[in-house]
C-alpha cells in the first residue's frame, strides 16, 4: 500500500463543497470513485481543507493510500481518465510516505475574484463575484490590514461553524486591482466557516464606500454575527494553496 500526494483542481459550480455528503454530488466522491474504477479498491481521500457548495480549487492537496505498482504519473492519468467529463482533475500526483494532507498542514491560501462592472458575465459567471459599482481597491487594502493578526473572528464566521474557538491568526489579507478585477488573497493556518466570504463581503461594502475603515474595525471588535455587513456568494473564491513544512503547494500570491 503506496501513499500518494494528489493536487487537484476543480470547480466547484456542479458540487456541494469538498466533503462527501448524502444529499448531492462532492469533488470527494468523485474522486474515490475514479479511483475505484482504475484499481477496484475502496479507498478514502483526505484533503487539507474544505470548499462549500459553489468554491473552486486551483490547488487542494489530498492523499489517499493505494494499492498501486505502477508510476504515480500513470495513476493521475488513470484517474483523470474516469474523472471526465467532471470539472474536477488532477494536477500532480507523487508517492508520499507518512504525509497527511491536513493535519501536516500548516497555512492555507484563498483568492477571492471580484469583476467591477456593469454588464452580465458571460465566461466568468459562477467563476467570479459580479459588483455594479465601481470599486475603490485602495480603501479595501487600508481596511483589510485591520483584520490582519490574531483577533477573535466570531462576526466573521458562520452560524453553523464548528470550531472551538472564533480566535485566528489571519496572516495576510491584500487586496489588489487587475483591470476591472479586484482581487483579495487571504492566508492563514486555518479559517472558521464562512470567514473568507464575511471578509470579502464587508470589504465590498468598503470599496463600494458604504462602509469605512472604521465600521468594519466595529464589526470585528462587536464579536457578533449580526455586526456583519455583508456575505460573499461562494462563485469568487478559489482555494489556491497550502503550507507545509518542506513545500509550498499551489499559488503563494
Amino acid at each position: 500500500m503506496t501513499r500518494f500526494r494528489f493536487t487537484v483542481e476543480y470547480d466547484g459550480r456542479p458540487f456541494m463543497g469538498w466533503q462527501r455528503q448524502d444529499h448531492g454530488p462532492s469533488v470527494q466522491a468523485a474522486i474515490e470513485a475514479a479511483i475505484a474504477n482504475v484499481t477496484g479498491q475502496t479507498v478514502a481521500v483526505f484533503a487539507s481543507g474544505r470548499t462549500d457548495a459553489g468554491v473552486h480549487a486551483r490547488a487542494m492537496p489530498a492523499h489517499a493510500d493505494i494499492d498501486w505498482a505502477r508510476s504515480p504519473f500513470r495513476l493521475m492519468e488513470a484517474i483523470n481518465a474516469w474523472l471526465r467529463p467532471q470539472p474536477v482533475t488532477i494536477i500532480d500526483c507523487a508517492e508520499a510516505p507518512g504525509w497527511h494532507a491536513r493535519f501536516d498542514c500548516t497555512g492555507r491560501r484563498y483568492r477571492y475574484r471580484m469583476i467591477s462592472r456593469r454588464a452580465p458575465l458571460t465566461f466568468d459567471a459562477g467563476l467570479a463575484w459580479r459588483v455594479p459599482a465601481a470599486l475603490d481597491a485602495d480603501a479595501m487594502q487600508a481596511a483589510a490590514r485591520l483584520l490582519v493578526g490574531q483577533h477573535d473572528f466570531t462576526t466573521f464566521r458562520s452560524a453553523k461553524c464548528q470550531a472551538k474557538s472564533p480566535v485566528r491568526t489571519l496572516d495576510r489579507l491584500e487586496v489588489t486591482r487587475a483591470g476591472e478585477e479586484v482581487h483579495i488573497f487571504a492566508a492563514s493556518r486555518s479559517f472558521l466557516h464562512h470567514q473568507v466570504r464575511s471578509m470579502v463581503g464587508c470589504l465590498k461594502l468598503v470599496g463600494e464606500g458604504k462602509w469605512s475603515s472604521a465600521d468594519l474595525a466595529d464589526a470585528l471588535a462587536a464579536r457578533d454575527r449580526d455586526a456583519l455587513g455583508l456575505n460573499a456568494p461562494p462563485d469568487g473564491l478559489y482555494f489556491v494553496g497550502a503550507t507545509y513544512a518542506q513545500v509550498s503547494v499551489g499559488f503563494t500570491g
